[in-house]
């Protein structure tokens, strides 16, 4: 069985060579994509984070893949159907950062609610113990917390706001109302959500269906000097409408761990360079750009799942995801 891992480090890959010792075994730590599908063109399973591009053309590139094993939740960046349709099975990591990307939320949440990189910034480039009137923040407590998806994450989103003494409501296609009464909050519709929280915070998967979940539309009912935070993906939300939330001050203040088209972001130097932007992809990185050079914006670089605990959980379940698929039992199936 010859199985390729992309976009892993070094100092991660001795785990699956002691995993995989009869195997045929290599690892690349850049990520897959069209530019260099030739390195896996043999392969017959191929390993991959969120940062690799599964689409149509590379899987007709591999002619002889007949497993995905991802190591990550989230498979949007995986043309999951076409794989299907080639009978390609995919495997993800269900649940590694159900508590990792929870605390994250709070920790983007915490920072925009008390100014704390602003004060730091302030001594570290004043030397100056003193405060001003631009650290002023305000408490949680008593706030109404809107989550936007009740899965493994958004529950332990839930938890944690409670502890903060706030009040919650929640969307979800598909509601878990015994949750909901355990820990005493409301479902409702996705316009009440947004219209009445001081903080919404996103923790729904992505998928073709609700891009663009947030949008100018729902945007222009949130309350006034509303938060929004988004740990999920980017492409919930539309940002060009978020921009302009932020600007007409309906939104007073936006923290994030994703963006819209990241991709393209990390390799805008690759991308400039060879001429390779459409005219549409530009534009998302000039909105980017603007987005995260805004003063009351928090952005960080999709690293909310990013501690050794949900490191170590992703590598074990990636193990066992792939010895399930040859041992003719694949586990953590998507879609």
């Amino acid at each position: 069985m010859k199985i390729i891992f992309f976009g892993l480090e070094k100092d991660k890959q001795a785990i699956f060579l002691d995993s995989f010792k009869d195997a045929g075994v290599s690892f690349f730590e850049e990520k897959l994509d069209e530019n260099n599908v030739a390195l896996a063109k043999d392969a017959e399973v191929i390993s991959v984070f969120v940062n690799g591009t599964i689409n149509k053309n590379v899987i007709d590139a591999l002619p002889n893949l007949k497993f995905i094993a991802t190591r990550s939740t989230g498979f949007d960046h995986i043309d999951y159907e076409y794989a299907a349709s080639k009978g390609i099975k995919i495997s993800n990591v269900p649940a590694y950062g159900s508590h990792t990307v929870a605390e994250f939320a709070f920790g983007l949440l915490l920072n925009l609610s008390r100014n704390i990189i602003k004060a730091n910034n302030h001594i570290r480039e004043t030397s100056s113990f003193n405060y001003d009137m631009g650290m002023e923040g305000f408490d949680l407590q008593g706030k109404t917390l809107g989550i936007v998806g009740t899965g493994k994450i958004g529950k332990n989103v839930v938890k944690i706001a409670k502890a903060f003494e706030m009040n919650v409501v929640a969307f979800d296609l598909y509601p878990d109302l015994a949750f909901a009464k355990e820990n005493k909050f409301e479902y409702k519709s996705l316009n009440e959500v947004m219209s009445g929280s001081d903080v919404v915070t996103l923790h729904a998967p992505y998928n073709k269906e609700n891009h663009h979940l947030i949008n100018k539309e729902n945007i222009s009912k949130m309350k006034k000097g509303a938060y929004l935070i988004n740990t999920a993906r980017g492409e919930l939300i539309d940002t060009e409408a978020l921009v302009w939330g932020l600007k007409e001050r309906i939104i007073s203040g936006f923290g994030a761990d994703v963006l819209e088209d990241e991709r393209i972001l990390k390799d805008e130097k690759n991308l400039l360079r060879n001429g390779k932007l459409k005219e549409t992809e530009m534009k998302m990185i000039n909105l980017n750009h603007e987005l995260m050079k805004m003063p009351n914006v928090i952005v960080t670089p999709h690293i909310a799942f990013y501690t050794r605990e949900a490191v170590n959980e992703i590598l074990k379940v990636t193990v066992l995801n792939i010895k399930s698929f040859i041992a003719g039992n694949p586990v953590n199936l998507v879609k």
